[in-house]
């Protein structure tokens, strides 16, 4: 009876999604802006065939940071904004997998579980309240920055599909909050030192310009960035910011991939090279110093 009692434990911990670590913050002290609801959102049933399953998380009204530390930090921290197409967060494909290739950098990662979409208003853009609440979690890691030994003059992003739309907002929103000031905490800086803005979604308008709300200026923030030919959110978008930072002088990296599709993350594609794409960010990071080095 005991072994059986051990086995059912230990098989419980396997399929714990990383969202149940214990490294959880919340966003907001109570409320988010707009919100009655503090429901920290329902995962839903892993999809036949996928290995390792996908964690896909809906109704997420309390946005929550999970904290993956650096063993040796080196004052760098990124906080990882996941896709899902705003109904949904995927918070490990395109969050806490990212965790031992950035700390094995001296990085510390926070991913993001952002709320979702379900009762966005009408004519309220799908990306503002994730924003507020990426804004949010930029103060909030500056406002504790001594907790995790980070720097708080190097925090980045990393923004995927989706989360890659609102990493693109907030690359380029300067100072300028998306919603009132709260506390303390909001006295620091929502501004990113730097970007990596992987797939990011549908950042063209009709007429295939950049959206409105991405307004690259000459204090924007250095980006990397990847995409692929065949992504069917287009990669031009992501041409078009890599354009705007180079005729500024803002320093920068693309990478658009001949396949690979959209929605890989961090893991590999058969038959592409997209899986690539951390080898050279690494390269980038160490280049612009947020990695390995100490400051």
């Amino acid at each position: 009876m005991l072994i059986r009692l051990l086995t059912a434990v230990c098989c419980a911990v396997v399929i714990l999604p990383a969202s149940a670590n214990d490294n959880k913050i919340y966003v907001w002290p109570k409320q988010a802006p707009g919100e009655t609801s503090m429901s920290e959102g329902q995962l839903q049933p892993f999809r036949a065939g996928e290995n390792p399953p996908v964690e896909r998380v809906v109704g997420i009204r309390r946005p929550v940071l999970r904290v993956f530390p650096a063993a040796e930090p080196n004052g760098t921290a990124i906080l990882a904004i996941p896709g899902g197409g705003f109904g949904k967060v995927v918070p490990n494909k395109e969050g806490s997998e990212a965790a031992k290739w950035l700390n094995d950098l001296g990085i510390t990662l926070f991913v993001l579980s952002y709320r979702t979409s379900e009762v966005t208003p009408d004519r309220e853009p799908l990306w503002k309240r994730p924003l507020q609440d990426a804004q949010r979690s930029l103060r909030l890691i500056r406002a504790r920055a001594t907790e995790w030994q980070i720097n708080t003059d190097r925090i980045g992003v990393l923004g995927f599909s989706a989360g890659g739309q609102v990493a693109a907002v907030l690359h380029t929103a300067e100072e300028n909050a998306s919603y009132d000031s709260l506390d303390v905490i909001d006295e620091h800086s929502c501004k990113p030192n730097f970007s990596l803005l992987i797939y990011p979604w549908r950042i063209q308008d009709e007429a295939g310009e950049l959206i409105s709300a991405i307004r690259i200026q000459r204090t924007t923030p250095p980006a990397f960035l990847v995409h692929t030919h065949d992504d069917r959110s287009s990669s031009v978008g992501t041409v078009l910011i890599y354009t705007e930072l180079r005729r500024l002088n803002i320093p920068a990296e693309v990478h658009v991939y001949q396949n690979g599709g959209h929605g890989y993350g961090m893991r590999a594609v058969p038959g592409s090279d997209v899986g690539t794409w951390p080898r050279f960010a690494t390269a980038w990071l160490r280049l612009n110093r947020w990695a390995d080095r100490a400051e």
